[in-house]
């Protein structure tokens, strides 16, 4: 992605948000809130609506002033950052334009408010794959190319951060996939992704850590499979049989937990389904479905935040 030139050092690109705190009257947005985020790796940024992500990412780049904490890039508050266009990248809603001017135009106008040479418009519009657009007006866009265009005019200035807010929405599975590639190789380079987006299949294929915030407070950071298996029920072992309390009462001498959902299949925690298979056996219990079921991304992100409100 980048032109040969050496990436700035790994420290530049660490994130850190401490006590970080929002509070609007009687109502406060963001609680304490603490977390880091690591060069080189893609970081999704989670929460159910209302749970202070857009407001966090908003302090982050100075653009709502924090009741308390601080947030930083590199040690830095992004409005200490000498030309930030150069360190951090950021699209926190799909790219506004004029809406007669030319997706090369628009690049080349942040271009000369920026500093930065020209040729960085095309070069920045040819990484988004939008040459072909280069000289339609932005009024003919789709919302998916113009989620391109802004990514585009993040990364004029080649940052090390790259911040965006849901910027898979209006793309089609195509467009997604291609997103999904266009990050990862920005991470490879070394450089800090973090993303928020409610598409949480999404997350799990693009993500390597998570940051999962409920009511403006942190719920759990950590890489994606360690979140994953650090819940209680993490996997489980279903069941479907004509002769579920003889099952039930074979597994219970093993210290098995058994539950049985609104269908009356049973689910199993505390053993495995070999574990399962021999207890069935043993009790001459007919089997019509024995499976392991692991929680996905969607289900830890419900199991953590069910019941915590987010803040309108």
């Amino acid at each position: 992605m980048s032109d040969g030139q050496s990436r700035p050092t790994s420290g530049s690109g660490q994130i850190v948000v401490s006590g970080l705190t929002k509070q609007y009257r009687n109502l406060r947005a963001v609680d304490n809130l603490s977390f880091t985020i690591a060069p080189g790796r893609v970081t999704g940024f989670l929460g159910p609506n209302g749970a202070g992500k857009t407001t966090t990412l908003r302090m982050l780049l100075n653009l709502v002033t924090p009741t308390a904490g601080t947030a930083t890039f590199g040690g830095r508050r992004y409005a200490d950052l000498q030309q930030p266009l150069q360190h951090v990248g950021a699209v926190l809603e799909a790219s506004s334009a004029h809406k007669g001017r030319t997706g090369i135009n628009h690049l080349r106008v942040i271009c000369a408010a920026a500093g930065l040479p020209r040729q960085r418009a095309d070069e920045a519009l040819a990484m988004v794959g939008l040459t072909p657009a280069a000289n339609r007006k932005f009024k003919g866009y789709s919302l998916g190319m113009k989620q391109r265009l802004g990514i585009a005019a993040a990364m004029l200035g080649d940052p090390q951060v790259l911040v965006l807010d849901e910027p898979a929405n209006g793309l089609d599975p195509e467009g997604i996939r291609w997103m999904r590639g266009f990050l990862r190789a920005l991470a490879a380079e070394g450089r800090t992704v973090l993303v928020s987006s409610h598409l949480l299949s999404e997350m799990q294929l693009l993500a390597d850590d998570v940051v999962i915030i409920a009511a403006g407070k942190l719920v759990r950071q950590g890489p994606v499979d360690t979140v994953i298996g650090s819940m209680a029920h993490s996997s489980r072992v279903r069941v479907r049989t004509p002769q579920a309390d003889a099952l039930a009462n074979a597994l219970a001498a093993q210290s098995a937990t058994v539950t049985r959902d609104a269908d009356g299949v049973l689910l199993i925690d505390g053993v495995d389904a070999p574990a399962v298979g021999r207890a069935a056996l043993a009790a001459q219990v007919e089997l019509h479905e024995l499976t392991t079921e692991r929680l996905d991304l969607e289900g830890v992100f419900l199991e953590l935040t069910s019941g915590k409100a987010g803040i309108r």
